[in-house]
């Protein structure tokens, strides 16, 4: 028996899915109307399968979702939603194994077979997520890189953490010269600062998400 937790605030869909889960007569169907409510019933059921729809929930961005999926590793997540950016699909599943996905305008057929799969502890990713997530690594690869080598080695360490002085001696470099690379990366991004770095690197996949520092 496996309990469901329901988090979508599209009425229609809501009652779509929860007749389609108690077609299972062993499935507990719980719902969640904000993220407050969802962590208090996963703290309950910390096995749950969550079936949300991550645009109209209340998750300010997808660090906090991936917050609350590490918190509750035995859970697993079903992200069913009418659209999900490129960026986002290949975040969230190149960085845990917890996430299926499928689209609510996609076939029904789909989201049985998600919830069969998720139900049984197997990953679900729809073709069309598949077909997403590709076209979006081969346009990122077909791509110039703005970043020099070194600089790229840069971006890493300061997604892990790594202090100026730390990565100089890394180097075996000065931490002016240090200091010069951080500016320019910071230029030639557009950003003014590490926290906007490390997103650049977890979006251009130069770190895995188990890498960077929180």
């Amino acid at each position: 028996m496996r309990n469901f937790i329901l988090a979508d605030n599209q009425e229609l869909t809501r009652f779509a899915l929860e007749s389609l889960l108690r077609q299972d007569k062993e499935a507990n169907v719980y719902r969640a109307s904000d993220k407050a409510s969802l962590v208090a019933l996963l703290k309950e059921h910390e096995a749950a399968v969550v079936l949300l729809d991550y645009t109209l929930f209340d998750f300010s961005d997808e660090d906090q979702l991936m917050i609350v999926a590490e918190r509750f590793s035995l859970s697993d997540w079903i992200l069913i939603s009418d659209e999900l950016t490129p960026q986002f699909l290949r975040r969230v599943v190149y960085a845990s194994h917890q996430f299926s996905i499928v689209f609510k305008d996609g076939p029904l057929q789909e989201v049985r077979e998600a919830v069969r799969a998720v139900g049984s502890h197997q990953r679900y990713i729809s073709q069309r997520a598949l077909e997403v997530i590709i076209s979006q690594q081969q346009t990122e690869e077909e791509r110039p890189s703005i970043l020099t080598e070194t600089e790229t080695e840069i971006v890493r360490a300061i997604a892990q953490g790594k202090t100026t002085k730390e990565i100089a001696v890394e180097r075996f470099a000065s931490v002016h010269t240090i200091t010069t690379h951080r500016k320019n990366i910071f230029r030639k991004l557009g950003v003014n600062t590490a926290h906007e770095v490390i997103k650049y690197a977890l979006r251009a996949g130069l770190v895995d998400s188990s890498e960077f520092y929180i």
